[in-house]
């Protein structure tokens, strides 16, 4: 082996090797099926920190699983993700001064797929960075001809069924994009606005009502005003009629007590369902009240053209908007509409008011609550046995409070806007003739047969194209070959567990289970969702690009300069103060740029920090920590090859008997083993990634790296031990480690591989990988409770006699006499037994057991349960000079005190500083204190000498 761990020598060296020789490939024997789908990323993506702590997990499964023995299949794939792919190649044509519109539609989507074949598999070769064991020989893509078979199939089947419909409904629409959008694709942010307060004239002449509301542009589309029936001040108004400010409609009051809260403002809300989505709720509520007042449209009144203008007049309307407002941006109709109002006499106040903006996610644009025609879903009869299978425990959320989220939505569930206005993506499967007929079927020419329909009457292809969610949904499946019975089919599906986020358990989790229980004969897609958290930067907040604190998994699996990560976090801003801060920030935070960690150490991160359910908050400190805990893993297998490599490790002979020894050591070792074998196999099959990692940890680097080893050496390094008992230490050495490498590899793949191709053949292990090896299994004919305790014991000595000479300044490698109190006769026999180990671990000169009653010299004392181990000071130090060193210790500890005795006395700063600041000092003063208790009983011994 290297003398250093080098892991960018071996990371993709391994992978292509793994790959090449298919390993990742679900094997042909085998009756247990394990299966575990990606959530496809988008094929415009890029790995983020979420990403690589979701592929972690998933890798650590499917690892786990395969050397489990399970036919193991890690499904790989991603979205067309429509609307950012499509931004993407519209921005290229931008640069080049064209539109989507100059190339026409068919050119277009020919322009995306190169764009696609040449950059969209980037996340793909990062994911093979992370290590990840997809199966990429049966890769999948959400447009790929099999899937968009499969979209098109379960379109029609949901139209023959009166499943999917078309109808005007309001929904979320982007007035860049001109496209419908989904709640997830909104990002709903605090900005600072206005409320304007309006007068609305009773018709009857009476007084008028005060509105408030921070669009004052949508008045012109109120249908109502509501009031609370239970509101004392309004009660008798219900019924009557309103002169709507700017226009000739009068609207009627009407009582809400669901929607409209008396103690919030002025208690009177005006009602505009075209253009708000819980006034829509209202117009549904009170549709027919509202009719009565003989209003246009029912009172469903659209004012915006699809850019966000106001529209012009319908011919059948009459003078529904006033003339002057027509074609103004919904920006400039609000101003000239406070402007009107305020000449009227109408407008009462304006407030500064803090109000929730929703944007694009993608074109940074407003959002527009707006009445479309548009296809959708009824799903009310599919989310009735996805609720059930929740509740049966066909599915099971970890951790289970999730399903409660889950309920939450669906039973509250709305039918779900399935068509985009936009050209990437599947095209919906619906024809129209002239007279606006529609005919849904898989092709044009399936239409044509079914409604015998001859090749020269007209139709033309709806121009809408399906949300990227609905081929989403039928992931499970459809990228199993569905509609087709395949062999992968019958095998993978169900899939095991869904690793997710928690934000799209609505939007992506929820309609899996409904298309996969009504399209897989009632099958649910998945039994159990692990529902993950979001990682956070070490001070807890979410990363953001607007914030500066993004990291790149692949930065700090290579490492990345200073110079190229402040380039890289704020490349592309607008704002230029916003860059000056964030520079200066990284620059702060990282003077040295982000060193080369390595994909191991930055999986077992994630590891580690995947407690159930809960955000992750990562910081470097832990990482470079796991980078140590590597080298440690690399340097320890080190020592073990050179003291067996080309030795006799007992290979030939069998586990017990014959001339093979194993020391109390090499007992304790596997006997500590075994539990950490069982440890880690509950906690990955109970996902806490986090107690698996922990255990590995503990016992790799506390009790086989800091003890066995060292115990070792005076077994190995003896002339007078047995060669016998050698072999049996050398066989120990290798299993343990071998066995140890098979643990950790689910986590830490690669550097587990690289060494245990050079341990393996010490174990006379068979086999090209350690991904294919038998994952270890837990023996109970080594857990060796009485040989653990007796370690104990043995470590408790050293840790002592090492305490006392670093207290009393004795140099490490000064042999020392040790004197025995109030030591039983297991005590006697145990630290006979343990010699070696005390001589060249805590290097005593001598041990000598006291009589019962002799308390012995003036010593230093360690305890070892009830026994006393006394190291004779005289002799041993020099007094005067111990003493001189402990002074001038307890000094500057006493001037400490004083220092921050006197900050705590002082009121200003108890008084003004943060609490926690407040306690740290604290803390310092009680530290501080037990510190200079403690010397001043070393200087008491010292001067009895």
């Amino acid at each position: 082996m290297d003398k250093t761990y080098d892991p960018h020598a071996i990371e993709q060296r391994w992978y292509q090797t793994w790959e090449e020789r298919g390993y990742f490939a679900p094997a042909a024997e085998g009756d247990s099926a394990y299966c575990i789908m990606i959530p496809p990323p988008n094929v415009t993506g890029s790995l983020h920190m979420g990403h690589g702590f979701n592929n972690t997990i998933m890798d650590t499964l499917i690892r786990f699983h395969r050397m489990k023995g399970d036919q193991t299949l890690w499904q790989p794939g991603s979205d067309h993700a429509g609307i950012a792919t499509q931004m993407v190649v519209e921005r290229q044509l931008e640069a080049q001064g064209k539109t989507r519109h100059d190339l026409g539609r068919d050119a277009f989507i020919d322009r995306i797929w190169e764009w696609r074949q040449e950059s969209g598999g980037n996340i793909t070769r990062q994911l093979r960075r992370l290590g990840s064991s997809l199966d990429w020989q049966h890769e999948r893509f959400t447009m790929d001809d099999g899937l968009s078979e499969a979209v098109k199939e379960v379109f029609v089947r949901l139209y023959e069924e009166g499943l999917i419909y078309r109808g005007k409904r309001l929904v979320n629409w982007d007035t860049k994009l001109h496209t419908a959008v989904s709640d997830l694709e909104v990002l709903n942010e605090e900005e600072s606005g206005h409320m304007w307060h309006m007068r609305y004239p009773l018709s009857n002449g009476q007084g008028h009502l005060i509105v408030a509301t921070t669009r004052p542009e949508t008045m012109l589309g109120d249908c109502a005003v509501a009031v609370n029936p239970n509101d004392e001040r309004y009660k008798h108004m219900i019924g009557e009629l309103l002169e709507l400010p700017l226009t000739e409609r009068k609207i009627p009051i009407i009582a809400d007590e669901e929607h409209v809260d008396p103690e919030f403002g002025t208690g009177c809300v005006k009602i505009t369902p075209a253009h708000d989505f819980n006034d829509y709720a209202v117009w549904l509520r009170h549709r027919d009240e509202i009719a009565i007042s003989e209003q246009p449209h029912g009172g469903l009144i659209n004012i915006f053209t699809s850019d966000a203008a106001i529209r012009e007049n319908e011919v059948e309307e009459g003078e529904l908007i006033p003339t002057k407002y027509i074609g103004m941006d919904r920006y400039l109709a609000r101003k000239q509409i406070v402007a009107d109002l305020e000449a009227s006499g109408l407008l009462e106040r304006i407030d500064d008011h803090k109000l929730m903006v929703p944007r694009g996610d993608r074109s940074g644009t407003v959002i527009e609550p707006f009445l479309t025609d548009q296809w959708y879903v009824k799903v009310g009869p599919l989310a009735k046995p996805a609720i059930e299978a929740v509740e049966k425990g066909d599915i099971k959320f970890v951790p289970d409070n999730w399903k409660n989220t889950y309920y939450e939505w669906m039973r509250n569930i709305q039918d779900w806007c399935i068509s985009r206005q936009i050209w990437w993506g599947h095209r919906i499967p619906a024809w129209y003739d002239d007279e606006g007929n529609v005919y849904v079927g898989r092709s044009e020419a399936e239409v044509r047969n079914q409604h015998g329909l001859d090749a020269d009457y007209p139709l033309r292809q709806d121009e809408d194209v399906l949300d990227t969610w609905f081929s989403s949904a039928l992931w499970p499946f459809s990228t199993l070959g569905w509609p087709e019975d395949t062999q992968r089919l019958q095998a993978f599906y169900p899939t095991n567990v869904l690793v997710t986020g928690f934000d799209i358990i609505f939007f992506w989790v929820a309609r899996m289970i409904m298309m996969g229980l009504k399209f897989m004969d009632g099958q649910v897609p998945f039994h159990e969702v692990y529902v993950h958290g979001l990682v956070r930067d070490s001070h807890g907040d979410k990363m953001s690009k607007s914030k500066g604190n993004v990291l790149d998994p692949i930065d700090l699996i290579d490492g990345i300069e200073l110079e190229a990560l402040v380039e890289k976090r704020t490349s592309g801003m607008m704002q230029p103060k916003l860059a000056k801060k964030i520079e200066k920030q990284t620059r702060k935070e990282f003077p040295d740029g982000i060193p080369s960690f390595g994909t191991d150490a930055l999986r077992f991160t994630f590891a580690a920090l995947a407690a159930t359910g809960r955000d992750i908050k990562f910081d470097l400190g832990r990482i470079e920590g796991y980078r140590n805990f590597c080298n440690k893993l690399w340097n320890a297998s080190r020592y073990v090859l050179m003291n067996t490599e080309g030795e006799d490790c007992g290979q030939s002979l069998p586990r017990s008997g014959g001339e093979l020894e194993r020391s109390v050591a090499d007992r304790w070792i596997l006997s500590r083993l075994q539990q950490t074998k069982q440890s880690v196999t509950e906690a990955i099959e109970n996902y806490r990634f986090d107690h698996a990692a922990q255990a590995i940890y503990e016992f790799t680097w506390n009790h086989y790296c800091d003890w066995y080893l060292e115990l070792t050496k005076p077994v190995l390094n003896s002339n007078t031990t047995s060669e016998a008992a050698k072999r049996g230490t050398r066989r120990t050495l290798v299993r343990v480690l071998e066995a140890l490498l098979r643990l950790a590899h689910p986590i830490m793949p690669f550097i587990t591989e690289e060494i245990w191709q050079q341990v393996a053949p010490l174990t006379s292990k068979d086999g090209e990988t350690i991904m294919l090896q038998p994952y270890p299994s837990f023996r109970q004919a080594l857990v060796d409770p009485e040989t653990e305790q007796q370690m104990e014991w043995v470590m408790q000595f050293i840790l002592g006699i090492r305490k006392i000479k670093g207290e009393m300044d004795i140099a490490p490698s000064k042999k020392v006499p040790v004197l025995l109190a109030n030591a039983s006769e297991q005590d006697a026999t145990w630290a006979e037994a343990a010699r070696p180990y005390l001589d060249f671990l805590a290097r005593t000169e001598s041990i000598i057991r006291l009589d019962e009653g002799d308390a012995g010299p003036e010593s230093a004392t360690a305890l070892v349960g009830e026994m006393q181990v006394l190291i004779p000071l005289a002799g041993l130090i020099d007094k005067d000079a111990e003493l001189a060193r402990l002074e001038k210790e307890m000094g500057k500890l006493q001037a400490e005190l004083e220092r921050t005795d006197k900050k705590l006395a002082n009121p200003n700063f108890v008084d003004k500083a943060p609490e926690a600041v407040v306690q740290k000092e604290r803390d310092k003063l009680e530290v501080a204190r037990r510190a200079l208790a403690d010397l001043e009983t070393q200087a008491e011994k010292i001067r009895a000498l």
